[in-house]
């Protein structure tokens, strides 16, 4: 719109949906397409991942004036998912549960970091947040966790600055290994830190074949495949 218009209009409009799996949608359901939007010029894509930064960044995408398309993990909308299907807590309880009711915004070029760490970085958005963080207590490694919040523009300083620091990375999402956002965030971050490297970057998805075992559950990254990638950050 604004290169068309020679730069006098603008696009100020943003586009809602759910994405995700892990609720037994199948696969016409539950797919994770953000990557689809990644590529194309001109659109903001943002994933939120609980109900705190869902309300801020979801202000600052109206309030942008450029088009933005806005994920809402429908594993999220009950409570934060950290992999076992059998145990799901509601927000009640959760610190990002708490949505205040006054305005407040979150920028859209800004990464969370959920937990600070020095031994590798995982980097991760949506549902994939809380069940990579289950992950690394799992694995009993200090590692930080970044949730990226937005993907386009996303916030390469967070990143590759953490990743000065730790030297090692795994990146985690639903959506499919091949052509995933994952592979584009890996190639920037080879491009960034390849001297600060002492590992080679993983990324633990979904896989390239709809549902290839029993269940849905079996598709999306487990928090034990997330900690054995993490564990092979170490053993490099």
């Amino acid at each position: 719109m604004r290169h068309r218009s020679g730069g006098e209009f603008s696009s100020p409009v943003t586009f809602r949906t759910p994405a995700g799996g892990g609720i037994k949608g199948g696969h016409h359901h539950s797919q994770s397409p953000e990557a689809q939007f990644t590529h194309t010029p001109g659109l903001k894509v943002v994933y939120c991942s609980n109900p705190y930064n869902a309300k801020g960044l979801l202000t600052s995408a109206i309030e942008s004036n450029d088009p933005v398309i806005f994920f809402e993990p429908k594993r999220c909308y009950r409570g934060p998912f950290y992999g076992d299907p059998h145990k799901v807590p509601t927000w009640n309880s959760h610190p990002d549960g708490e949505v205040p009711e006054e305005y407040y915004s979150i920028p859209l070029e800004e990464a969370r970091i959920v937990k600070q760490g020095s031994a590798c970085t995982v980097i991760s958005w949506g549902a994939m947040v809380h069940v990579a963080e289950q992950a690394i207590k799992n694995s009993g490694i200090d590692c930080e966790l970044i949730d990226l919040q937005t993907l386009v523009p996303w916030d390469r300083d967070t990143v590759v600055n953490s990743i000065k620091k730790t030297g090692r990375c795994v990146i985690v999402h639903e959506a499919p290994k091949t052509s995933g956002f994952g592979a584009e965030m890996s190639a920037s971050i080879q491009e960034r830190c390849f001297y600060h490297l002492e590992a080679p970057i993983i990324r633990v998805t979904g896989w390239d074949t709809p549902f290839p075992h029993t269940t849905e559950w079996d598709y999306l990254p487990s928090p034990e495949r997330i900690a054995d990638a993490i564990k092979q950050t170490q053993e490099e």
